[in-house]
C-alpha cells in the first residue's frame, strides 16, 4: 500500500498548527495507509518550532525541519520533499486555509494513474481586488505559455507522484508552476475542486506587489519550457533581428555615402542606432553560443537527461535450458 507523506511549510502560523495536526491526523487516519507528516519551519518567528518540538515527542510519525534562516516557501517546500520518504507527496499550506478533509480526493486522483493531483480553490474567500483578480490575471498567463489548462496554479495543496518530483528542480518561487514544470516531462496531471477556508490567525505573507514577481516567474517559466535545452532558438532570434535590422540601416546609409549625402550631419543618429543594432546582434548570438554550452555541461555535470521514462517493458526470453541462472 502506498504510503503517504504530508509536507507543510511553516512561517508563524502557532495559532494554526494544533487544530491542522488534530484534523490531519484524524483524517489520514480513517485513510488506513501508512502516513508521515513533514512540518518545515522556515525560520519562525513565534512559537511554531516549540510547539511542533514537543508534538514530535508524542508521534512517531511526525517529522520537523528547522530551516536556519527564512529561505521561503518554494525552499521549505524543496526540503521537504527532499526528506519525504512516502510514494505519494502531498503538500499543503499550515494556516488552515486548505481542508485537511480534501486530501483524500487528492489522493484518489493519484491512486486513478494520474501523477500530479492539482487542487482549484473554485470558491475564492480572498479579497477581490489585491488577490482575486491578480491570481485570475496570472492564472490565465499560465495557462497560456506551459499550454497546461488548470485554472489554479497558485495554491499549494497538491498531491504527486513521489518520482515526477524528481525530475523537478525548485528555486526561486516556482513551487506554484511544478504542475507546468512537470508537465515537460509528460506528468499526467488532474485537477480536484478544493475549499477555500478563511485565513484562521494571523497575516497573509502574500500582498499586491507579489503580482510583479509573478510576472517575472511566468517570464522565467516560459523560457524553461521552451528554450532551457535550446537557449540558442531564443537569443538567436533576437539576434537575427537586430543583425538584419542593424545590417540594413548601415548598408543605405552606406548607399547614401556613395551618393554624396553628408552622413554625420544628416544621418549620425541613425548611423548610431544602426551600429548598436548590429553590435547587439553579435552579443545576442555570442549569448546563445554560451547558453548552448552551458546546458549541455550542466546536463552532463549533473547527469540529468532531457526526457523522463515511465516505464520499460521488454520480453524477457526463457533461459536456456542447463545453463546457469
Amino acid at each position: 500500500m502506498s504510503k503517504i507523506s504530508v509536507v507543510i511549510p511553516v512561517h508563524n502560523e502557532e495559532p494554526s498548527l494544533l487544530p491542522l495536526y488534530d484534523r490531519l491526523t484524524a483524517v489520514l487516519e480513517r485513510m488506513g495507509r501508512p502516513y508521515e507528516i513533514l512540518f518545515v519551519d522556515d525560520a519562525s518567528s513565534d512559537g511554531s518550532f516549540e510547539l511542533l518540538s514537543n508534538l514530535v515527542e508524542t508521534d512517531a510519525r511526525l517529522k520537523v525541519i528547522r530551516l536556519r534562516r527564512n529561505f521561503g516557501q518554494t525552499a521549505a517546500l524543496a526540503a521537504g520533499f527532499h526528506h519525504a520518504q512516502g510514494d505519494i507527496i502531498v503538500s499543503m499550506d499550515g494556516d488552515l486555509q486548505h481542508d485537511p478533509e480534501d486530501l483524500p480526493a487528492l489522493v484518489a486522483k493519484i491512486d486513478e494513474g494520474y501523477d500530479i493531483a492539482s487542487g482549484w480553490r473554485r470558491h475564492r474567500v480572498d479579497h477581490p481586488l489585491t488577490r482575486r483578480l491578480p491570481s485570475r490575471i496570472a492564472n490565465w498567463l499560465v495557462a497560456k505559455v506551459s499550454g497546461l489548462e488548470l485554472h489554479d496554479f497558485g495554491t499549494t495543496f497538491k498531491a504527486y507522484r513521489a518520482e515526477i518530483l524528481r525530475d523537478v528542480q525548485l528555486y526561486g518561487e516556482l513551487h506554484r508552476f511544478i504542475p507546468a514544470l512537470a508537465s515537460f516531462y509528460g506528468a499526467r496531471i488532474a485537477e480536484v475542486p478544493i475549499r477555500n477556508n478563511p485565513r484562521q490567525a494571523g497575516n497573509s505573507h502574500y500582498g499586491l506587489r507579489r503580482t510583479f514577481h509573478v510576472l517575472f516567474d511566468i517570464l522565467t517559466l516560459k523560457f524553461l519550457l521552451s528554450y532551457l535545452t535550446r537557449p540558442m532558438y531564443f537569443f538567436g532570434r533576437l539576434g537575427l533581428g537586430a543583425t538584419l535590422g542593424g545590417g540594413a540601416i548601415l548598408a543605405w546609409l552606406l548607399v547614401q555615402k556613395i551618393r554624396g549625402y553628408p552622413l554625420m550631419t544628416e544621418h549620425g543618429p541613425l548611423m548610431v542606432a544602426g551600429g548598436l543594432l548590429l553590435l547587439t546582434g553579435l552579443i545576442m548570438f555570442s549569448t546563445g553560443l554560451l547558453g548552448e554550452v552551458l546546458t549541455r555541461t550542466y546536463f552532463e555535470s549533473q547527469g540529468r537527461r532531457i526526457y523522463a521514462i515511465r516505464e520499460i517493458r521488454e520480453r524477457r526470453e526463457p533461459p536456456v535450458k542447463g545453463s546457469r541462472k
